[in-house]
Parts: C-alpha cells; sequence; structure tokens
C-alpha cells in the first residue's frame, strides 16, 4: 500500500491476540557495536537517523546511547519518536517517524508497541524495514508472526552478543558476530 492510500475496510494496526512482551533488555556493548556495524554497512551508507523506542526506560536509554554513538561517527539524529503499546492507530507516531524521510531507522524497545507500530508504518508511510535496524528485544518470533508476511521484510537487527540477525519474508536468520581480526605483528 502507497502513502495516501487508505487502509482496506476493517484494517486496524492492533493485532488480534496479544503479544507476549518481555521487558526491553538494557543495551550492552557487542550489541551497541553491532547495531552501529549495521548501520555502517548498508549501501549507501546512511548519514541521518531517526530513532524510535517504546516508552520504557530501557527503551529510551539504548535509543539515547545509541544516537550519541551515531553522532560521535559523524552521522545525524534528525528526530527521535517513542510509541505507547497500545494506542488508537499509531498513525500520528508513524507519520512522524518518517516525515523527515531519514536514510535509516533505528528501532529499540518492546515488541507488542513495535509491532502494531510496524503493521501502521507499511501501511500508512514510505517506511523502508530493510534501511531500518533493531535491538535485541525485537529479535522474537512473534514478530513475524504478529506483524504479518511482509511487516519486517528485511529488517535487521543485533543480539546481545553481537551477533545480528534478519527478517527474510517468514524466517528471523540469525547470524554469529564476526570474528575478531588478528593483526600480524
Amino acid at each position: 500500500m502507497k502513502e495516501g492510500q487508505a487502509p482496506p475496510d476493517g484494517w486496524s494496526p492492533k493485532t488480534t491476540r496479544p503479544v507476549a512482551t518481555p521487558p526491553s533488555p538494557p543495551l550492552t556493548q557487542p550489541e551497541s557495536d553491532a547495531v552501529i556495524r549495521l548501520l555502517e554497512a548498508m549501501s549507501p551508507r546512511p548519514v541521518t537517523l531517526v530513532t524510535g523506542s517504546s516508552r520504557d526506560a530501557p527503551a529510551r536509554r539504548a535509543a539515547q546511547l545509541l544516537a550519541d554513538r551515531w553522532q560521535e561517527r559523524g552521522g545525524e539524529v534528525i528526530d527521535a519518536v517513542d510509541w505507547p503499546e497500545d494506542a488508537a492507530s499509531w498513525l500520528r507516531q508513524a507519520r512522524r517517524f518518517t516525515t523527515a524521510a531519514p536514510d535509516a531507522w533505528l528501532v529499540t524497545g518492546t515488541l507488542t508497541g513495535w509491532v502494531q507500530m510496524g503493521r501502521r508504518l507499511t501501511v500508512s508511510t514510505t517506511w523502508d524495514p530493510a534501511r531500518t535496524v533493531a535491538t535485541s528485544g525485537l529479535a522474537h518470533d512473534d514478530l513475524i508472526a504478529r506483524g504479518g508476511i511482509g511487516t519486517f521484510d528485511g529488517l535487521r537487527g543485533a543480539h546481545r552478543d553481537g551477533s545480528t540477525w534478519e527478517i527474510i519474508r517468514t524466517l528471523r536468520v540469525d547470524h554469529p558476530p564476526p570474528t575478531p581480526q588478528i593483526q600480524p605483528r
């Protein structure tokens, strides 16, 4: 669906069944490093970034820490958006998340809000999950089951140990952390 088109009659970003939402885990250093690596590996490499998070304290802290790291590396954070776990439609948050047209998005938080925010983004904006990087709290099997096929296709993220994951249609594919490079003496 294209931006500006109305969703189908009866459509809602709310999932039909509740999503079990574990609390947002605190960001680890290996996870933070992996998120930055994933952003820098995008082609073309992003400069501008919008961060998004659920409203719990660990998610907000993680979003701020990652935004600070991005800026330290010369990137620009052009907006920070948060969303509730429950809302009428998430349309206001979705529009704000995409209006600035960043090069990439970074998301962190709890599964419930992100699934419903992602569903709204897919039908109401030009958001591209393949230009989005997420933290470990969103690497959950219910992400695809509750979001729907294609909603998060291309989304990538980091696990707490620095390994990474990506969504490919109906699967979450996990990748090992990079092997440390040994420098010759």
